[in-house]
């Protein structure tokens, strides 16, 4: 039977390529000159820390623009408050999402069922699995979740026939 995996997930090797370049931009800006603003990367979480509000802002500002420029989508990325650490220096979370989280996945679910498509939908842990009889509903399946889930990124996987 036909199937494949609904997932959201990032390509972390261009996430890590993305980070690795911000932070040689940042260390070259004159505006930066001086100032202790970097981005860690840990997992999939990214640190953003720079000395001011400002200042943070433009880090993160010059995060998004090479995450598109190497084609990660800034969807996939969950701002946190930031925070003071020690004198007047600021450090903020930034969550990479992996992985479609329950919410989501019951979203794709209904919005399968509600279609009245001839394929089934179902939860494994955190990707969704769409089954159905022909390959055709299958790619209507994946059009209409493209046109009706725009909120994350969605990523089609292990196409089988």
């Amino acid at each position: 039977m036909p199937s494949f995996d609904v997932v959201c997930k990032p390509d972390l090797i261009e996430v890590r390529n993305a980070v690795d370049q911000v932070n040689k931009e940042i260390s070259n800006r004159f505006d930066f000159k001086g100032s202790d603003a970097r981005i860690e990367l840990a997992e999939n979480i990214l640190y953003l820390f720079a000395d001011d509000d400002f200042k943070l802002e433009q880090v993160a500002e010059v995060m998004r623009s090479k995450f598109a420029k190497r084609n990660v989508d800034v969807r996939f990325l969950t701002f946190d408050k930031k925070e003071k650490i020690s004198g007047d220096k600021l450090k903020q979370h930034v969550l990479i999402k992996n992985g479609l989280d329950k919410d989501l996945a019951k979203q794709v679910v209904k919005e399968i069922k509600d279609s009245k498509m001839k394929v089934q939908a179902s939860i494994q842990g955190d990707t969704v699995r769409i089954q159905g009889a022909k390959r055709d509903d299958l790619q209507n399946a994946i059009a209409l979740l493209k046109k009706n889930v725009t909120d994350t990124p969605l990523g089609f996987e292990n196409f089988r026939d």
